[in-house]
């Protein structure tokens, strides 16, 4: 295994970050705080055990994957780089471990990717700790109780459409099959529920004229390593999110038709006690391209911030959605969105028309 050399970390001050100002309506507020090094969509963004958030890899402004990576400190109000990625990889996805440390899976760089590599917090190294079974990219990755992570469907080589899964120890860097799923699925949702299974949900496979976007959803057990087929949703939808509630249920919400010029203000609601969706309320904008952006804040209410110039909240309480103040230029697509301390929430990147990507960050506060 290769570690990049520690170098000294160049920091750059981010222009207010401190947390925007409380407006009358109580909506709470979203405004623009920095700047990153390198414009990028397609990326991650992770939340790290000292409050910092590790920016990695993505899609440069005009096409191609990226291998640099940035911290931002919110609280400090600085954005430092850091040495490169052993891979470009954009479509990948990234998962805190419990010690700290931080999985980069996949992902695409003209090729898809079989690697995963570790990024070290403690000493700003990025280390190459194993390999998938297949590379894959716009996958999803899923932390589960015992120490695996579970990767599922996303797309391989020649363009295919997956159908696979497997379970990627960290501990041992070796990867072993899971499922497979009941269909190949891209641009589809996992949700880690309560009990420790996994809800699939939509996803398409299929290009162009070929292309089939799924209603249908499926769980992972990990008792027995297998999927199930469960419930379908109302809508056949693909590039929505979805989010676990406080009270176990879990909301999906937005995304496309098979021909991305019809995108969804509606969501749905999955019962985990009952194995059935229901209609849930309907956002104030249509949103497509927004996997990975929603966040469950600390009262429970559900931040929707991408895919649309405006942001919104799902109120817990009224089961409403309402608008929060403040615009994006653009109706970012593929941004990623991170739950900071304190409550607030960092939106970063994505891309925007003639798919140039972004170097904005922005800041949600509702205090």
């Amino acid at each position: 295994m290769r570690a990049v050399t520690t170098s000294a970390v160049a920091l750059t001050l981010f222009v207010g970050l401190a947390p925007a100002p409380r407006h009358a309506d109580d909506g709470g507020a979203i405004r623009l705080v920095g700047t990153l090094r390198t414009p990028r969509a397609a990326h991650t963004a992770t939340s790290l055990s000292d409050g910092r958030v590790l920016v990695a890899g993505g899609m440069a402004s005009g096409g191609g994957s990226l291998s640099s990576a940035e911290l931002i400190d919110p609280r400090t109000g600085s954005v430092g780089t850091l040495p490169s990625l052993h891979h470009a990889r954009s479509g990948h996805t990234a998962t805190r471990l419990p010690g700290g440390r931080v999985l980069l899976i996949g992902g695409y760089d003209g090729s898809y990717l079989r690697s995963v590599e570790v990024f070290d917090p403690a000493t700003g190294t990025f280390e190459d700790i194993g390999e998938l079974g297949e590379g894959r990219s716009g996958h999803t990755a899923t932390p589960l109780a015992d120490g695996g992570i579970l990767i599922a469907g996303g797309v391989g080589r020649g363009w295919t459409f997956l159908g696979t899964a497997e379970l990627f120890d960290p501990r041992t860097g070796r990867s072993v099959p899971a499922g497979p799923l009941g269909v190949p699925r891209e641009s589809h949702t996992a949700t880690l529920l309560e009990d420790g299974r996994v809800l699939i949900t939509g996803g398409h496979r299929g290009r162009r004229e070929a292309m089939e976007v799924y209603a249908t959803t499926e769980i992972y057990d990990p008792a027995t390593n297998r999927f199930e087929a469960a419930a379908s949703m109302g809508t056949a939808r693909h590039k929505h999110d979805a989010v676990l509630l406080s009270d176990g249920r879990v909301l999906v919400i937005g995304g496309a038709d098979r021909t991305d010029r019809r995108y969804f203000q509606s969501t749905e609601i999955y019962d985990p006690r009952t194995g059935s969706f229901a209609a849930g309320p309907s956002m104030t904008s249509s949103r497509y391209k927004i996997e990975g952006t929603a966040v469950r804040l600390p009262n429970g209410d559900v931040l929707v911030p991408s895919g649309a110039r405006t942001a919104e909240i799902l109120d817990a309480s009224s089961h409403t959605f309402r608008t929060v103040d403040g615009d994006f230029p653009d109706a970012f697509y593929f941004a990623t969105a991170t739950a900071v301390e304190g409550g607030d929430v960092l939106i970063i990147g994505g891309y925007g028309d003639g798919i140039r990507s972004s170097d904005g960050v922005w800041r949600f506060t509702d205090r």
